[in-house]
């Protein structure tokens, strides 16, 4: 069941989605685009430079966040969602909530980009009775505290059970084998040695058969590995990092700096 073949749409070729954060406190471009007609230009200018679809979120999940409400949510994003109906490209809704979830489906969104995969009481159940493709992320903790020395025995095998029992708790409720996409959460509650071992790991992770998504942009580790402290400097080492992961299987490229990535998606498919 599902109104978006996600499969299909990720098999193609590699896909870049647009990060639009509808917030005022987002850890790279809070309140940059917080308000309608300050994100609807911004998707304006992902459509034009080749985004292949814009993935809105109006709560931040960077390290120490604080939640807000679902009234809250709704209120950041419907006007949003609203003008953005009939865009040229799909629309990915970045929610934990059902509520907000149930809005967005309403109002034509085609993935659900979960970055707690759909673990909150309610959600499984507005997934299985609106058709619609999601994304499944792995997150240890919560945003407000995931960062404080996060432990696991085997950081890869982990991070893979937690997305293969979150799968299929989605097939047991109907959802579609083709509707299904996979994020094994970099920077949420991992360390460095820990995002470099799933990173290595991506190959072990696409071999599941799931589109996996893949953003690292703009992301700490990127910031430790290039030296550029600020988030709006490391746009090169984040193009680096998502063309490896394209080599690794990763088949969607959640990115901030949509054009270059475009540019490199399309060069990366014809040489290989």
């Amino acid at each position: 069941m599902s109104g978006f073949d996600l499969s299909a749409w990720a098999g193609e070729r590699p896909r870049v989605m647009g990060i639009i954060n509808v917030t005022p406190d987002s850890f790279s471009d809070g309140g940059r685009f917080f308000g309608r007609d300050l994100a609807l230009a911004q998707a304006e200018r992902m459509i034009a430079d080749g985004v292949d679809m814009l993935d809105l979120g109006a709560e931040s999940t960077r390290p120490g966040a604080v939640p807000v409400s679902a009234t809250e949510e709704l209120d950041r994003l419907c006007e949003v969602l609203e003008s953005l109906r009939g865009a040229p490209v799909p629309l990915s809704l970045d929610t934990s909530s059902p509520e907000v979830m149930l809005e967005g489906l309403r109002l034509g969104v085609s993935l659900i980009n979960d970055v707690r995969a759909l673990q909150r009481h309610g959600a499984l159940d507005v997934i299985a009775t609106h058709p619609t493709a999601v994304c499944l992320m792995h997150m240890h903790g919560e945003p407000g505290q995931m960062q404080h020395a996060p432990v696991y025995a085997d950081v890869v095998a982990e991070v893979e059970a937690f997305l293969l029992e979150r799968v299929q708790t989605c097939l047991n409720r109907g959802l579609s084998v083709n509707a299904i996409a996979i994020d094994p959460g970099f920077g949420f509650g991992k360390s460095f040695a820990h995002n470099h071992a799933l990173f290595k790991a991506l190959p072990r992770l696409a071999g599941h058969g799931f589109p996996v998504l893949v953003g690292v942009s703009r992301k700490r580790m990127i910031g430790e590995l290039s030296g550029q402290v600020s988030p709006a400097e490391r746009d090169a080492g984040s193009l680096a990092a998502h063309v490896m992961a394209l080599e690794r299987g990763a088949r969607i490229l959640r990115v901030h700096a949509v054009k270059p990535m475009v540019d490199a998606v399309r060069v990366w498919s014809g040489l290989v």
